[in-house]
C-alpha cells in the first residue's frame, strides 16, 4: 500500500489557516502537569523560564507559590516579580496576582511570558474574575505568553474520579477546554516511592518547627491521600489524560495531512451496526470491549443510498449513543468502501462486526470485502444471536405497513399479455431478437414505476410469453431448437440485470429527490427566517416547515428574561411545560422518542443556538411512528436555525434599546450643558447679592442677617450643583484637556483638605501618606476636585463627628490613595453602580446631592490612565465603613536637572 500523505482536503486546510491565525493574535499556554503536590511542577516551571530568559524572552512572575522551599526559591532570584494586589476579606488582608500590573507588563514587552503558579487557584472576593484561569484567559486574548501548574484533580471531568479514589474533595477545577487547547502540557512525573521519601522528607509539607507536629503533620498526609496506591491511581490518570491529547493532536494531523493508513499508536474501535438481528449484538458487545480496554469507540451505520434505515438500526444506534459511542449513520453505494473510509479518517483500528452468511455462491461477506481493500485494519465478528436465522425473515414489528404491491404485480402480467398480443401480428415485419427488445423495454418500465419485484416477474413472463408466442413450434413451451435456450436464457439474465438496476436508480432518484425536497425546504425556511424581525414570525415559519415535513402540528416556545419558558402564539402542539422546561435548562431532547419521560406525548426539543438555549420546539406526532435519521437531522437542523434567528432578534433588540440608551444619554448631555450655561450667571449674581445684602448698610437684623447667609449658602449649593452638571458633559464629551504634569501627591491632598474646611469640620481627618511617595503625572486642579468630592461624600453620608482617613501607598507599577469613613458603607452588590451618573446610596434620602460625585471622580480618574473603586471594609462579618480607592498608574519621571556649580 501506499502510505504517502494524499492531497489535503481544501476546506480542513481554510480552516486550519483561519485557526492559525487566530493563534497567532493570542498568547500561548503552556501546563506543566502533575499527578499530585510535590512532583516538582513549579521547579520544573521556574526552570524552563529561567531557560527562556537566558534567550532573550522578557519573563515576569505573576504568581509562585515556592512553600518555602529553598531550591525552589532559589530559582526565583533572577526573575522579575509583580507585585502582588492587596484585598481585604473578612478582616484579613490577602494578597494576589494583580491582573493589570500583567497586562501594564504585556504592553511594554508584547513577546513577554508570566508565570502563574496553582493555575486552579479561586481569586479573594472582589476580584475581577473568580478564577485565576480566567484572569490567564484574559492575558492570552491580549497576546501575552502564560505559563502555569495544574494537578490532575483539578480537571472538571476527573474530580470526582480523584475524590472517590482519594477519599478528599477538591472544589478549585480548571475546565477541560483549557487543558484541550493548551499550545503545550508537559507532564512532570515522579515515582510514588520518591514522592513519598519527599513527603517523609518534608518536602511536600514544611515542618512547623512546633515540638514534633511536622511528624504528625506529615503522617496524616501520607494516611489520607499520600498512599501509594493513591499516587498510582493518580499517576494513571494524568498519564491517560496527556495521552488523550496526544491523541486528538495525532487525529488532527491525520486529517489535515490527509494520512490514510491507520496508524496503530492506540487501541479503538469501530461497530459497524448492520440491517441484520446481530446489529444489538455488535454494538453492545464493542461496548464491553471499549469498557474493559478503556477505548473509544464508534457505531457507524451505512445504508444504501435507496433506503431509510429501519426501525431496528435506528434503535441499534441509539443504544450506541447511550452506551458512550461517536454515532455516526450515512449513505453509500459500497459499505466495505465506506467503513475503511471512516476508520482511516478516525484512525480507528479494530473493527467489530456481525457474522455474515454467504447467500448467493458469487458474493461475499462484508468482512472479507473489508479484508480485500485495508489488510491493516483488524476485523472481529460477533456470532449470531440465538433464533437469528428464524427472525431474520420475519418483517420487523415497527417497519411502517406499505401499500398493497399486487397492482404493480398485475400490471407486470398484463403488460406482457399485451405486448404479445400486440407483437403478435409483427411476426412477418420483425425479427425475433426485436420482439425481444420489446419485451425487455417492458421490464424496464415495469421496474420505473414499480419497482424490483414486478420487474422479475416482468421478466419471467416475458420469457415465457416469446417462447409461447414467437418461438417454434408456437403456442406450445416446447423448444424445436436447442440455441433457443440460450436465447432465454441470456433474455431472462438481461431482463433481470435491466429490472434490477432500472429498480435501484429508480429508488436512488427518488431517495435524491426527498433529500433535494427537504434541503429546498430548510433552504426556504432559511431565508424566510433571515427576514424575520419578531419571534411571533419565527414561530409562524417555523410551524409551517414541521407541518409539511414531518406532518405535525408544533408550539414554539422562548425563554424570557428569568428563564421561563413562554408559548408563543399560533401554537398547535399541546404543551406540558415541566417537560418543556426539563429540556430547555439541560439542553437535550425530552419526551416521546427519547430516553427521558418517553411516554410523555409530545417531543420536546430544545434550541441551542451559539451563545445559549433561547427556547425549545414541542412536537406532537400523534399516531406517526418514531422518526428517521434523515427525519432526525432535519429536525435538528430547523431547531438550529429557529434557535439562531431568535438570538439575532435578540441582539437586534438589545442593539436598538443601547442605541435608544446612547441617543438619551446624548440628549441628557446636551440638555445639562444647555441648562448649566444658562443658570451660572443669575446664580452667581444670587451669590453675590447675598453677600452684599449683609454687608449693605444699615445693619441688618440677626433675623435678616440668618435669612441673607441662607440665601447665600443655598445659592452656593445651587451653584455647585451646576458645576458638576456641566463638568460631567464637558468630561463626556471629551472637552476636558489635561494639564498633566509631575508633582507630589501630598500638595493635592493638602489643598483638597483646605478646600473643603467646612464640611470637614468637627472631625478627626488621617492623613499617612508615606515620605517615599513618587512623583506622579496628572492634572492638579482635576486631581483635587476628584479628592474634594470623595472627602464631601465622606462628610455627607458618615455619622458626624465621625473620623476620616486618607493613606497611600505605592508599589512598581501604580499609587494607591484611599480614602476610608467610618460609616454605614455601600450599598451591597451595588459598589460599582455608585459611580454612575444621578446614583446614590440611598433613593430617598434628606442628605442633599444629585449623585455627580462620584461619576465625575470616575471620569477624571480614567482620563489619567487609572481606576477607581469602592468597597465596604469589614471585621468579624460587621461593616466598618466605606472605602474609595484610586490607582494611578506610576510611570517614569525625567531626570532632575542638575543644578549649576
Amino acid at each position: 500500500m501506499n502510505d504517502a500523505p494524499q492531497r489535503p482536503d481544501p476546506d480542513i486546510l481554510l480552516a486550519q489557516v483561519r485557526a492559525g491565525e487566530d493563534r497567532a493574535r493570542r498568547g500561548r499556554l503552556k501546563i506543566f502537569f502533575g499527578a499530585s503536590a510535590g512532583v516538582g511542577k513549579t521547579y520544573a516551571m521556574l526552570s524552563a523560564a529561567r531557560a527562556a530568559q537566558a534567550e532573550g524572552t522578557p519573563v515576569t512572575i505573576g504568581v509562585v507559590e515556592t512553600h518555602g522551599r529553598p531550591e525552589t526559591q532559589a530559582l526565583t532570584q533572577g526573575l522579575p516579580r509583580l507585585p502582588l494586589r492587596e484585598v481585604a476579606h473578612k478582616g484579613h488582608t490577602l494578597r494576589e496576582f494583580d491582573l493589570d500590573a500583567a497586562l501594564a507588563f504585556g504592553a511594554r514587552h508584547p513577546d513577554g511570558l508570566v508565570l502563574l503558579d496553582e493555575f486552579a487557584h479561586s481569586n479573594a472576593p472582589g476580584s475581577r474574575h473568580p478564577k485565576r484561569w480566567q484572569d490567564a484567559e484574559e492575558l492570552l486574548a491580549t497576546g501575552i505568553d502564560v505559563w502555569t501548574t495544574m494537578n490532575v484533580q483539578h480537571l472538571d471531568s476527573l474530580n470526582d474520579v480523584v475524590s472517590g479514589i482519594t477519599g478528599v474533595r477538591v472544589w478549585e477545577t480548571v475546565p477541560d477546554r483549557l487543558f484541550d487547547e493548551a499550545d503545550e502540557v508537559v507532564v512532570v512525573d515522579l515515582p510514588p516511592d520518591e514522592l513519598l521519601e519527599r513527603l517523609h522528607s518534608g518536602k511536600v509539607y514544611l515542618p512547623t518547627r512546633e515540638g514534633g507536629g511536622d511528624d504528625q503533620r506529615a503522617e496524616r498526609a501520607a494516611a489520607h491521600f499520600f498512599r501509594k496506591g493513591n499516587l498510582l491511581a493518580l499517576r494513571e490518570l494524568a498519564l491517560r489524560r496527556t495521552a488523550d491529547r496526544v491523541d486528538d493532536e495525532v487525529r488532527a494531523f491525520r486529517q489535515a495531512g490527509a494520512v490514510r493508513p491507520v496508524w496503530p499508536n492506540r487501541e479503538s474501535l469501530l461497530a459497524c451496526v448492520g440491517p441484520g438481528p446481530a446489529a444489538d449484538k455488535v454494538v453492545r458487545c464493542a461496548a464491553r470491549m471499549a469498557a474493559q480496554l478503556d477505548l473509544p469507540w464508534h457505531a457507524v451505520h451505512v445504508q444504501a443510498l435507496s433506503r431509510e434505515p429501519s426501525a431496528a438500526t435506528q434503535k441499534a444506534l441509539d443504544l450506541a449513543e447511550s452506551l458512550g459511542a461517536s454515532v455516526s449513520s450515512f449513505s453509500d453505494r459500497d459499505p466495505a468502501a465506506a467503513l475503511v473510509r471512516h476508520a482511516r479518517e478516525h484512525n480507528l483500528s479494530r473493527l467489530v462486526l456481525g457474522r455474515a452468511r454467504r447467500r448467493r455462491p458469487w458474493s461475499r461477506p462484508l468482512a472479507e470485502r473489508i479484508a480485500a481493500v485495508a489488510g491493516d485494519l483488524e476485523l472481529l465478528q460477533v456470532a449470531e444471536p440465538s433464533g437469528a436465522r428464524e427472525r431474520e425473515g420475519a418483517a420487523p414489528a415497527a417497519e411502517p405497513p406499505r401499500g398493497p404491491r399486487w397492482p404493480g404485480y398485475l400490471a407486470a402480467g398484463l403488460a406482457c399479455a399485451l405486448t404479445a398480443v400486440l407483437a403478435t401480428p409483427l411476426i412477418p415485419v420483425l425479427e425475433l431478437s426485436n420482439i425481444v427488445m420489446i419485451f425487455l423495454l417492458i421490464v424496464v418500465a415495469i421496474a420505473l414505476r414499480y419497482g424490483r419485484g414486478p420487474a422479475v416477474l416482468a421478466a419471467f413472463l416475458g420469457v415465457a410469453l416469446f417462447d409461447f408466442y414467437f418461438v417454434p413450434p408456437r403456442f406450445t413451451l416446447a423448444v424445436s431448437d436447442v440455441q433457443y435456450l440460450v436465447t432465454f436464457g441470456v433474455m431472462l439474465v438481461v431482463a433481470l440485470a435491466i429490472g434490477q438496476l432500472t429498480a435501484v436508480l429508480r429508488q436512488q432518484a427518488d431517495a435524491a429527490t426527498r433529500r433535494e425536497r427537504r434541503v429546498r425546504a430548510l433552504h426556504d425556511m432559511s431565508r424566510d427566517l433571515s427576514a424575520a424581525l419578531l419571534p411571533e414570525q419565527v414561530a409562524d415559519i417555523g410551524a409551517r416547515f414541521v407541518r409539511a415535513e414531518f406532518g405535525m402540528p408544533s408550539t414554539l416556545l422562548a425563554a424570557d428574561l428569568n428563564d421561563r419558558l413562554q408559548p408563543l402564539p399560533g401554537g398547535q402542539a399541546p404543551v406540558d411545560m415541566a417537560v418543556a422546561q426539563w429540556a430547555f435548562e439541560r439542553g437535550e431532547p425530552a419526551g416521546r422518542g427519547t430516553d427521558t419521560l418517553p411516554a410523555s406525548a409530545t417531543l420536546v426539543v430544545p434550541l441551542k443556538a451559539p451563545m445559549r438555549v433561547r427556547g425549545a420546539l414541542v412536537l406532537d406526532p400523534g399516531g406517526a411512528r418514531a422518526l428517521d435519521t434523515e427525519q432526525r437531522r432535519a429536525l435538528g437542523a430547523c431547531a438550529s436555525l429557529l434557535a439562531i434567528s431568535l438570538e439575532r432578534i435578540h441582539y437586534i433588540e438589545v442593539a436598538q434599546h443601547s442605541t435608544v440608551q446612547i441617543e438619551s444619554e446624548r440628549l441628557r448631555n446636551s440638555l445639562l450643558a444647555a441648562i448649566s450655561h444658562d443658570l451660572r450667571t443669575p446664580l452667581a449674581s444670587l451669590v453675590g447679592l447675598g453677600e452684599a445684602l449683609r454687608l449693605t448698610p444699615p445693619a441688618l437684623s440677626p433675623a435678616q442677617a440668618e435669612l441673607a447667609e441662607a440665601i447665600a449658602q443655598s445659592a452656593r449649593r445651587m451653584a455647585a450643583l451646576v458645576n458638576n452638571l456641566l463638568d460631567m458633559a464637558r468630561l463626556q464629551a471629551g472637552a476636558v484637556p489635561l494639564q498633566r504634569a509631575w508633582q507630589p501627591l501630598e500638595e493635592v491632598v493638602g489643598s483638597a483638605l483646605a478646600a473643603c474646611g467646612d464640611a470637614l469640620h468637627g472631625r478627626a481627618i488621617q492623613v499617612d501618606l508615606p515620605a517615599d511617595l513618587p512623583l506622579l503625572q496628572f492634572d492638579a486642579v482635576l486631581m483635587e476636585r476628584v479628592l474634594v468630592n470623595l472627602l464631601e461624600n465622606a462628610a455627607k453620608y458618615t455619622p458626624p463627628g465621625s473620623a476620616i482617613r486618607l493613606w497611600a501607598e505605592a508599589d512598581a507599577e501604580a499609587v494607591r490613595l484611599r480614602v476610608d469613613d467610618h460609616g454605614p458603607g455601600l450599598p451591597r452588590g451595588q459598589e460599582a453602580r455608585v459611580f454612575e451618573k444621578f446614583e446614590r446610596g440611598a433613593r430617598e434620602s434628606a442628605t442633599p446631592g444629585v449623585g455627580l460625585g462620584l461619576a465625575i471622580g470616575r471620569a477624571i480618574v480614567e482620563a489619567h490612565g487609572g481606576r477607581i473603586e469602592g468597597h465596604n471594609r469589614t471585621r468579624e462579618g460587621r461593616v466598618e465603613g466605606a472605602r474609595i480607592e484610586i490607582t494611578l498608574p506610576r510611570g517614569t519621571p525625567p531626570p532632575a536637572d542638575n543644578p549649576p556649580p
